[in-house]
């Protein structure tokens, strides 16, 4: 047998190939309600294997409104019917955190969620999917997966003081950029990986899908059976297993960056944006919310106060860290400072809850995620940061080098940097029966359908998602689309947030196919689950004119742009009959 990589063991099977596999477990949370919905339509009554369910509730925790309250209890009710044993109630964490109780070397984890991957600081295959596949999972207990090709990233020497995880993750972002991995799983080797904690491990795994990969996973190693409190087992890559590519880090080289807005891959040296004047502050969420994070911030507050007029906003990423925060005086120090700690919660990050900030206000923030409108206003700005670099932000006002001697530092690497596109009212990109978003790259789910409507209106009402389709990226889509359309668009298409309302909505709104020069890993699962086309063509996108007619022939698997004629490869045989019964939930009716 071949050397392997992770993720072919983990599949066994080499990468490329198409396989279903059983998840270990399947995580769900404030989407739980809509999934329990799509199962029911899918002919499901009681789920196949309870134990493989997680399910928390933490992206409105606590519910802001009778209407979410009311999700809330109806997924309380649905857990105790199925006899859901791994149950959190809202404040008892964020749900990427609480995945650190249950997940395991060598497990296979997927989630309702893009960063699921979090789970891989744990030598766990972890991966995000959709609502309407989870419910699949539901019903059958297992799912497609595409083994995914690997980059290997080599760490050596250790980070300096100051310089944390999250830069690190930022750093490699910057590198690649924000497709650099598309579908890649990403393993870390190297003796670097020694110095990092769980914490930090957490923090770099859970970036992996900013990077548009599949997953990212640590082996099995000292650091991990402390952890544990024993001794583990796991699994991990062959020596000479074959890699798409292989990248080498000095964690000696990386200092204290940020990722400007409007992209997470706008990576740039805190000493070259050092002094722009920031707002708001948010210390926690899924990717540092840890109680390493809470000492870090807690040490820079410590007898100071925010500047006049900023407000910081702390969120342990679950009661249990909330509490040992109140035992180390972390929550006193906070308070003291004139921070505001909120419940254990996703809310400001996705813009559910509070913490929305001001219209023209700019945030310096630990999250994952800067596009606009993410932090619920486009009129807002958002920086990524490390618990540091935040904290000392806050008592300044202004973005500030958490180091005792700042440098003068370059970000190194300059790759093409993703562009954020707003279509202008009066601008119509549909000519005929052609959407061109050609010159658009990384139109990301918040621009397709804003995190803010997320759990207001439910993926299972395309009537209600209709309107909103592109309402914070072309205002005349919604208002102008018609049946049989088709869209072309450019690199990285459906970046982001792992929602399916938009290929909900734009099945529903009978899009004839979506083509496109690259795409989001998990918005491809999403469209096929949706029996909604999407086929990946460079040249074809590229080659097309205003005014050309498009035609495809999906059973010969031909596009025509104008005169010229492209293929494209058909689907495997079995994504294939998803397609023709239109969608995950019919085909699932006929299994």
């Amino acid at each position: 047998m071949n050397p392997q990589t992770f993720a072919e063991k983990i599949f066994k099977a080499p990468a490329g190939t198409i396989v279903f596999a059983r998840p270990d477990i399947i995580l769900t949370h404030d989407n739980t309600s809509s999934i329990y919905k799509t199962f029911q339509k899918m002919g499901g009554n009681n789920v196949a294997d309870p134990d493989q369910m997680l399910v928390v509730l933490d992206h409105n925790a606590p519910p802001a409104d009778a209407k979410l309250a009311t999700q809330y209890q109806e997924i309380r009710d649905i857990v105790s019917r199925q006899g859901i044993k791994k149950f959190y109630d809202a404040g008892k964490g964020i749900c990427h955190q609480i995945m650190s109780y249950h997940a395991r070397p060598g497990m296979l984890v997927v989630g309702s969620d893009s960063h699921t991957s979090t789970a891989g600081a744990f030598n766990s295959m972890a991966a995000g999917i959709d609502r309407t596949e989870s419910a699949g999972i539901w019903k059958r207990g297992e799912t497609w997966f595409r083994v995914p090709e690997s980059i290997k990233i080599f760490l050596s020497g250790k980070l300096k003081e100051n310089v944390s995880a999250k830069d690190l993750a930022l750093w490699i972002i910057g590198m690649i950029g924000s497709e650099g991995a598309n579908y890649m799983s990403i393993e870390y080797h190297g003796e670097g990986v020694k110095t990092l904690d769980i914490s930090d491990r957490m923090t770099i795994a859970n970036l992996a899908s900013e990077m548009g990969a599949k997953n990212a996973v640590f082996p099995v190693d000292e650091v991990l059976d402390k952890f544990y409190g024993e001794e583990t087992m796991g699994i991990w890559a062959d020596k000479g297993a074959k890699y798409f590519s292989e990248i080498n880090i000095n964690l000696d080289d990386v200092f204290p960056v940020v990722a400007a807005p409007h992209n997470v891959d706008n990576v740039k040296s805190v000493a070259v944006v050092a002094g722009t004047v920031v707002h708001e502050g948010l210390i926690g969420t899924c990717t540092n919310g840890r109680i390493e994070d809470m000492r870090i911030a807690a040490k820079i507050l410590k007898g100071k106060m925010v500047k006049n007029g900023f407000q910081l906003h702390i969120i342990p990423a679950s009661a249990k860290i909330y509490l040992q925060a109140i035992e180390e005086g972390l929550i006193t120090t906070f308070i003291e400072s004139g921070a505001n700690v909120l419940t254990p919660s996703c809310g400001p990050c996705l813009g559910t809850g509070q913490g929305i900030p001001a219209n023209g206000h700019t945030v310096i923030s630990t999250a994952n995620r800067n596009f606009p409108g993410r932090m619920g206003n486009k009129e807002a700005q958002i920086y990524l940061a490390s618990p540091a670099t935040v904290a000392h932000s806050s008592l300044t006002g202004m973005i500030t080098d958490p180091r005792l001697r700042p440098g003068k530092e370059k970000f190194p690497y300059k790759i093409s940097q993703s562009k954020t596109f707003e279509i202008k009212s009066g601008d119509n990109r549909r000519i005929g029966s052609v959407w061109n978003y050609a010159d658009v790259d990384n139109l990301n789910t918040d621009q397709m359908f804003a995190g803010k409507h997320t759990y207001n209106i439910l993926s299972t009402d395309p009537a209600a998602i209709k309107p909103l389709l592109f309402e914070d990226f072309d205002p005349g889509f919604s208002k102008n689309v018609k049946k049989d359309d088709i869209i072309l668009a450019g690199e990285n298409f459906g970046c982001g947030s792992s929602r399916e309302h938009p290929s909900v909505g734009l099945s529903y709104l009978g899009i004839k196919a979506i083509i496109v020069k690259s795409v989001n890993r998990i918005f491809y699962r999403s469209s096929i689950n949706q029996g909604l086309l999407l086929i990946v063509h460079k040249e074809a996108v590229e080659a097309y004119r205003p005014g050309d007619q498009v035609n495809i022939d999906f059973n010969k698997g031909k596009i025509t742009v104008g005169p010229a004629t492209y293929y494209f490869e058909p689907l495997p045989e079995k994504l294939k009959q998803i397609i023709d019964n239109k969608g995950l939930v019919n085909y699932m009716k006929t299994i």
